[in-house]
C-alpha cells in the first residue's frame, strides 16, 4: 500500500527557494497581490519603478534622518510588489541610514528591478 501512496502523491519540494523569489520581482507574489490581472501587474510595476527611482534620487541627497523615512517608504513599496532584494537593502538602510554603501546597493537593486520590469513590459 505504501508504494501506491508514493506513486500517486505529489512529492514535497519545499527544500529549495521558489524560483520566482530569486528574480528581481517575485512574480508569484505579484500575481497574488493583483489576483492574476496582467494589465494591473504591469501598471503596478510601472508605478513601483517610478517610485523606486524617485526614492533613489531622494536617498542620494537626503540628510540621515530623512534617509531613514525614504528607505522605509521604499521598503514598503518593494514588499508590495515582491521586489525582495530592494526591500532587504532598504530595510538595512532604514536601520543604518548613514551608510553610503547601502545607498549604492539600493541603486543597484533598483536598477535590476527596473530592467526586469522593462523586459516584462515589452
Amino acid at each position: 500500500m505504501a508504494a501506491l501512496n508514493i506513486a500517486f502523491e505529489a512529492p514535497e519540494v519545499s527544500n529549495g527557494p521558489c524560483p520566482s523569489a530569486t528574480r528581481p520581482i517575485d512574480l508569484v507574489h505579484l500575481a497574488k497581490q493583483t489576483m492574476g490581472e496582467k494589465a494591473l501587474e504591469i501598471e503596478v510595476l510601472q508605478i513601483f519603478a517610478r517610485q523606486a527611482r524617485a526614492c533613489l534620487a531622494e536617498l542620494s541627497t537626503a540628510e540621515t534622518t530623512q534617509r531613514q523615512a525614504v528607505a522605509h517608504r521604499l521598503k514598503g513599496a518593494a514588499l508590495a510588489v515582491g521586489a525582495h532584494e530592494v526591500a532587504a537593502v532598504a530595510g538595512r538602510l532604514e536601520d543604518t541610514p548613514a551608510d553610503a554603501g547601502l545607498v549604492a546597493q539600493a541603486g543597484s537593486a533598483i536598477l535590476k528591478a527596473e530592467n526586469f520590469i522593462l523586459k516584462l513590459c515589452r
